[in-house]
């Protein structure tokens, strides 16, 4: 069995930016459930009254809540 040797400034640098992601993933679940459900019906109107939202995004993740029955 061989061990490794991480110097303290390495190990905290990563739990530090593991726990920032995991936050950052757990405000996203939160956030989301703030957020009006949209039928499609209802999506096409606004497309078709304001146009379809723009792609430009830096980043997207589709994250399941609960179940859609």
């Amino acid at each position: 069995m061989s061990t490794v040797i991480i110097p303290k400034k390495e190990l905290k640098k990563a739990i530090e930016e593991s726990v920032r992601e995991v936050f950052k993933q757990e405000l996203m679940k939160f956030r989301s459930l703030f957020l009006s459900f949209v039928s499609q019906q209802e999506q096409k109107d606004i497309e078709k009254r304001y146009g379809k939202p723009s792609r430009k995004t830096a980043k997207s993740l589709e994250i399941k809540l609960w179940p859609v029955k």
